[in-house]
């Protein structure tokens, strides 16, 4: 099916903390899991020391943009969950995409196949 599913439950969240593979970039933080499905899932934290909720909502839609933006060229069945870095409040979601595809190729997470294509 590869569709997009947004993870909102706290047990899958902390399985992702706990067994994921976490990659580290100047924005974010990812925690890639394997799931039993055909499907991604994500979900997306940012803490308060981010800033008021206006700064967190905007830091959760340039993380979910830059996600849609790289969608096509992610492995599916995997459970992403990705966390905010203060940085993330001065970027773009084309900078935050860029930053997330080579965290990902560097953890050999990325789809090259799609990406040659």
């Amino acid at each position: 099916m590869n569709k997009l599913i947004k993870v909102k439950e706290s047990y899958i969240f902390r399985r992702a903390y706990k067994r994921g593979t976490s990659m580290v970039s100047p924005y974010i933080v990812v925690y890639a899991l394997k799931n039993r499905y055909s499907d991604v899932r994500l979900g997306i934290t940012v803490g308060k020391k981010i800033g008021n909720a206006v700064s967190r909502n905007r830091a959760k839609r340039v993380i979910a943009a830059a996600f849609r933006q790289i969608f096509p060229q992610i492995p599916k069945g995997y459970d992403y969950i990705i966390v905010a870095r203060t940085r993330i409040l001065t970027v773009k979601s084309t900078v935050v995409a860029e930053s997330l595809l080579k965290v990902l190729k560097s953890a050999e997470l990325s789809d090259n196949s799609k990406e040659n294509e």
